[in-house]
């Protein structure tokens, strides 16, 4: 086999390794861009996050979630700080229907918190249920969190934040 034969088998066989290694990543990391203050000070408006779907796996106390908002906890759009203003349909799709960043403060078995009324108050003290999670934003006034909606359900997390992606400049 000549030379010429064995370097384009090895680079053609580095590109499809590059192109195979970049959809899995893609498939299992997403860059998303943090807006509002529900946060605030751990992720501010502007910051780029690296998230990992889940998966499957399970979602530990303390790790910021990103989910979609259950359809029926939906307020109208633009009532809270947290939340879009109503936008039109295109596609089929909603413009509005968009996930949330907040941090998991309970996980299955765990006691539901005290601080999580109105929505949870008959549930406080009791087992987190199986499948569900109490979420709270760290900036309690600016957020629409558990407290307003209750348990989020484990299949609408997308995944949990990482880390701030790399070189990104905060705005202060």
């Amino acid at each position: 086999m000549s030379p010429t034969v064995v370097v384009l088998g090895s680079v053609l066989g580095a590109v499809l390794l590059l192109a195979v290694a970049g959809g899995w990543l893609k498939a299992v990391l997403v860059v998303v861009t943090v807006t509002g203050a529900s946060m605030e000070p751990a992720l501010r408006s502007g910051d780029r996050v690296i998230v990992r779907r889940t998966l499957g796996r399970r979602v530990r106390r303390g790790q910021i979630v990103m989910f979609r908002l259950p359809e029926q906890a939906r307020p109208a759009a633009g009532t809270h700080p947290d939340l879009p203003p109503a936008e039109p349909v295109r596609g089929g799709r909603r413009l509005d229907d968009r996930f949330l960043l907040k941090r998991a403060v309970a996980v299955p078995g765990d006691a539901v918190p005290d601080r999580v009324d109105p929505a949870l108050r008959r549930q406080a003290g009791t087992p987190v249920p199986e499948n569900r999670l109490v979420v709270l934003g760290d900036n309690a006034p600016a957020s629409f969190d558990s407290r307003n909606f209750g348990f989020v359900a484990s299949d609408l997390v997308l995944g949990v934040v990482l880390r701030p992606v790399p070189g990104a400049v905060r705005e202060r």
